[in-house]
């Protein structure tokens, strides 16, 4: 059985490797992550479920079937990726890749005035490239968290962020995203990500997150 399960993941993972472009190494892509886990847990469904006599058959044939929808996820994430990559290169909005979710940080000297919620009317092209991006992959949930410094109360901070992320929401969905993939809150002062007795700190804490998850 043992066997079975690291012949089904080594296989996964060696089908999505891929090569670095810019160092010209080997290295395991999000795909292959996502092909492996489901594999494995293919492979142990598959077992789990088949007779003593055909439990080699449910290891591959759950191996098989795992690794393609994990990996498609995987894929489907690349892509949604590299596309948001390339619109917001240069815009001052961060991309990062978790697993198989995105996060867009949109820090709000970009986004929104000091002391203020509205969407700042020159990030509204930026906002317009992502809503595009986000059309075409449409198999994702947007999930927009407002944070804020510790400049001020917490409950006005709280309901600061929360506006704030409201806005961002509002606006995705004036560009045809549907609203029922957008779920937007806020944090206030509790999710700091940087010190807040600096200028520097706090512009950094005040910010706007986009978290892109596959739909299940």
């Amino acid at each position: 059985m043992k066997k079975l399960l690291l012949i089904a993941l080594v296989g996964a993972l060696t089908a999505c490797m891929s090569t670095d472009p810019y160092t010209g190494q080997q290295k395991t892509s999000n795909t292959a992550k996502g092909a492996g886990i489901g594999a494995v847990t293919g492979a142990i469904i598959g077992a789990a479920t088949s007779s003593d006599d055909d439990r080699k058959k449910g290891v591959i044939t759950g191996a098989v079937a795992g690794a393609a929808v994990g990996g498609g996820v995987g894929y489907y994430m690349d892509r949604q990726e590299a596309a948001l990559r390339a619109k917001l290169e240069g815009t001052g909005v961060r991309v990062v890749r978790e697993g198989d979710s995105i996060r867009l940080v949109m820090p709000s000297n970009i986004t929104f005035g000091v002391d203020r919620y509205e969407v700042r009317p020159e990030f509204y092209n930026t906002l317009e490239s992502v809503a595009l991006v986000l059309k075409e992959f449409n198999k994702t949930n947007i999930r927009i968290a407002g944070h804020t410094d510790s400049t001020g109360s917490s409950e006005y901070n709280q309901t600061l962020s929360e506006r704030r992320a409201a806005s961002v929401g509002q606006l995705l969905i004036s560009q045809g995203i549907a609203s029922g993939r957008v779920w937007t809150t806020g944090y206030g002062e509790r999710y700091a990500i940087a010190d807040n007795s600096t200028e520097y700190g706090r512009q950094a804490n005040r910010r706007v997150e986009l978290e892109l998850v596959p739909i299940q």
